[in-house]
């Protein structure tokens, strides 16, 4: 296989995003798009030199096809997939992977039997900062993880990313999936599996959707160590960072970007080690991510972000919903959703 042929469902601002990222990969190609908006699938089509469809099932027919980007609304992910997976492709799925636990099953399910690979794109393991929190940890810096914070604060939905179906929770998963899903991945990616969920959270300000705009998660992993998620649509001073630390040392990011953004670290008892993000020199995240899906298809490989890593954040989102409504913390694996 030289070269990936790729085909695009969902033509927005995600979609076309990552499509212009795969053709700046040496062995993929966007050869076609898919979008039921017939004029938004030219026009991508266009930009992308492909063959435009208003129904992916007509793209997923062609032969040339060996892969597939799955990027509509969290809630559509499920169909696509699925038909991906049983024409053969491997699947790339935007996150959140799906807005219920049993739709991840099933798109699991196909990809597997389908002996097919699948990704979820949880773009935020490829950035620098969040790239070298988890080197460090990897490399012994501060020992076992004890307690890992991580504060995710902004004003709510504003120009093109404002739209109908992100409004509603049974269509978008809520904040929880359709933002903090990187934050809950990276959580977990750093400390391990989560075993109980506890979680407050509710409208306050952002009126125009129909869940909560403040959260507070807190999280037990199945290793011991705690973590506390703060997030918030609702908050005028825009803040993302957190902490972490370890049984030897700790590690605190002020900011993932902007001008504070960077790494302290150090031991206990040492003079603490500074690493402005400047100096964290990585490939444009979209294009890495994109390129660790089609290496993984290349040298038939697992993708460094799986079909379990997806369900495992979703499931996590689920569970503080059902803690928030209820007051009462929730133990994972859930029972039924």
């Amino acid at each position: 296989m030289d070269k990936i042929g790729v085909g695009l469902v969902g033509c927005g601002v995600m979609g076309t995003a990552l499509a212009a990222s795969c053709n700046k990969l040496e062995h993929a190609h966007i050869l076609a798009v898919s979008d039921v908006r017939q004029d938004i699938a030219d026009k991508a089509a266009a930009e992308l030199n492909a063959r435009a469809f208003t129904d992916y099932h007509d793209m997923l027919a062609l032969s040339e096809i060996d892969a597939v980007l799955v990027a509509v609304p969290g809630f559509l992910h499920r169909a696509p997939a699925v038909s991906a997976a049983q024409a053969g492709k491997h699947v790339f799925c935007e996150k959140p992977m799906a807005v219920s636990l049993e739709d991840c099953d099933a798109i699991m399910g196909a990809c597997d039997e389908a002996e097919r690979k699948l990704m979820i794109g949880q773009v935020c393991r490829f950035h620098g900062v969040h790239g070298r929190v988890k080197q460090l940890v990897l490399d012994g810096h501060i020992g076992q993880p004890t307690c890992m914070v991580v504060r995710r604060l902004g004003g709510g939905w504003s120009g093109e990313w404002v739209q109908h179906w992100r409004m509603e929770r049974a269509k978008s998963g809520g904040t929880l999936m359709e933002v903090n899903a990187h934050e809950i991945d990276f959580m977990r990616w750093v400390c391990g599996d989560v075993k109980s969920v506890s979680a407050r959270g509710a409208q306050y300000i952002d009126s125009q959707t129909d869940f909560e705009d403040i959260m507070l998660l807190n999280l037990e992993f199945v290793n011991g160590a705690i973590g506390h998620h703060q997030s918030s649509n609702a908050s005028a001073i825009g803040e993302y960072g957190g902490r972490l630390d370890g049984t030897e040392g700790s590690i605190h990011f002020p900011a993932i970007w902007g001008e504070r953004a960077g790494i302290h670290y150090g031991r206990f008892g040492e003079k603490p080690q500074f690493i402005p993000a400047a100096d964290i020199v990585v490939e444009e995240p979209v294009i890495a991510e994109l390129r660790a899906f089609v290496d993984a298809i290349k040298h038939n490989t697992a993708p460094p972000v799986t079909g379990h890593d997806g369900r495992a954040v979703v499931e996590i989102a689920l569970a503080a919903y059902r803690s928030a409504q209820t007051g009462e913390s929730v133990a994972l694996p859930m029972g039924k959703v």
